[in-house]
């Protein structure tokens, strides 16, 4: 018998209602998990928007302190300030803050409860696997959702920031004031974060391309000089400000997820040792 077939022999036997009433208890634990997420955001969402989904359009945010200190110790750059930065939401809809607390309540419970999705999901797929399977699944699981979660953190605390302050304080003419309201604040906001978490699965995916022979090392190697043309375009894209600084820090996380993707992709014979 194979070692595949020793581990998985009881669930080898299994029919397929037993397969089908697996699944259903897995999708009921993650009913349970999705329903009490939302319930516990619902509750908590007004102070959640005041502490943290606010936080950016105040002029205390970490990022803007971490800017400002940093100008302040190199006179040569543009001088960052703090000083009077705010941004002032408005609604200009009836039903709008009602929907905004429900949908937001939604996307952060998808956020939250994503690891113990992605649990109750390996629980029902591991038994079908061979030993060295599941060492490699549970590596991609783990490492695809930290990278998720360190791609939304990067987005909240820097390039968020960067953009909301820039566009914020941009004017095509001097006539015409920014009022923000508070439809387009959100539609930015989660598509940044959830935007930065996919971008951050860059190494995942090149893992992935690498372990089915699509991808190698020296791929990656041969074409870095264009890949670093086209991360800084990106990162213009993302902070369009001519402030060198701003487009450093956002650039320097993309440039490093390349890095790191070289590293853990396979080499191919050819490829210098």
């Amino acid at each position: 018998m194979s070692t595949k077939e020793e581990e998985n022999s009881s669930a080898g036997e299994m029919t397929f209602w037993g397969h089908l009433d697996a699944l259903r208890a897995v999708l009921w634990k993650a009913a349970v998990v999705l329903v009490g997420a939302a319930v516990v955001l619902f509750a908590v969402m007004p102070d959640l928007f005041d502490r943290v989904i606010l936080a950016p359009c105040r002029g205390d945010f970490v990022l803007y302190r971490l800017f400002a200190w940093v100008t302040a110790q190199f006179p040569g750059l543009p001088q960052f300030t703090t000083d009077g930065f705010s941004v002032q939401l408005i609604n200009i809809q009836l039903a709008s803050q009602f929907f905004i607390h429900m949908s937001t309540s939604f996307w952060l419970e998808l956020v939250v409860t994503f690891p113990v999705l992605i649990y109750l999901l390996w629980t029902f797929i591991r038994p079908a696997l061979y030993a060295h399977e599941q060492r490699g699944v549970s590596f991609a699981f783990l490492f695809g959702t930290v990278m998720f979660f360190l791609g939304v953190a990067v987005g909240y605390f820097v390039v968020f920031p960067v953009t909301l302050r820039f566009l914020a304080d941009y004017h095509v003419s001097a006539m015409i004031p920014n009022q923000i309201s508070l439809d387009s604040y959100m539609d930015t906001f989660v598509g940044m974060l959830l935007v930065m978490g996919l971008v951050f699965e860059l190494p995942l995916v090149a893992f992935t391309l690498s372990a089915i022979g699509i991808l190698h090392r020296s791929t990656l190697r041969r074409y870095r000089r264009h890949a670093i043309v086209v991360l800084l375009v990106a990162a213009a894209f993302i902070t369009p400000t001519g402030d060198p600084f701003t487009l450093a820090i956002v650039f320097l996380p993309l440039y490093l997820l390349y890095e790191v993707s070289i590293l853990i992709v396979k080499r191919e014979k050819t490829d210098a040792e």
